[in-house]
């Protein structure tokens, strides 16, 4: 028994931009659409997201050279293991009391991360600014490079689905209109088919 093949259809590509009697100038315009979104959302991504990346590269660079190391002393023995408490310590690095002398010889207190256990007077390292208060410890070139990528692709996505997003609404108006005219013409034409099916 024979069987019956069912031929595939044909894609064409770039249609809208052949001239056949068929197109109309929405399906035209729709292709340059089409081809203005893409192009948008690809190289406003790539743009914006390198541009972040440079952006927030910078600022960490910035915040680098703003800030310093400085030499501290444990000023209390440091707790032998880490609590539950104890957010942003390192490995199994324990926060203690630490006390230093900024460059123009005033004294400071603060806290440290230090190994579980240590005594106090032992050295520790605090991070200051130019008036000698205690900052967080700047990123390393390595968090550097994470924190830029991540921005950058965070926000090069979002530049590229906002102009996707753009490109969608214009075409659902596009799209509308197109309906209208079509519920336009079929009002000219309906009554005469009609006439013909009655007739």
């Amino acid at each position: 028994m024979a069987q019956t093949r069912r031929k595939k259809a044909k894609r064409v590509w770039f249609w809208r931009w052949r001239s056949n009697p068929l197109r109309r100038r929405s399906d035209s315009a729709e292709a340059w659409i089409v081809l203005a979104t893409w192009t948008l959302a690809l190289l406003g991504s790539l743009i914006v997201g390198q541009m972040t990346m440079q952006a927030v590269q910078d600022s960490i660079a910035s915040r680098r050279a703003q800030v310093h190391a400085v030499s501290a002393t444990l000023t209390e023995n440091a707790a032998k293991t880490a609590t539950a408490t104890e957010f942003g310590t390192s490995g199994d690095a324990v926060w203690a009391k630490v006390r230093w002398t900024s460059a123009d010889g005033s004294t400071h207190t603060g806290t440290a991360r230090a190994e579980p256990g240590s005594k106090a007077g032992t050295a520790a390292t605090v991070w200051t600014d130019s008036t000698g208060k205690q900052v967080t410890e700047p990123s390393t070139a390595a968090e550097a490079m994470l924190e830029s990528t991540f921005a950058g692709v965070l926000f090069g996505a979002s530049a590229g689905a906002g102009a996707l997003l753009c490109g969608w609404l214009v075409r659902g108006r596009l799209e509308r209109r197109r309906i209208a005219e079509w519920d336009a013409e079929w009002k000219q034409v309906g009554p005469q088919w009609r006439k013909r099916m009655l007739g």
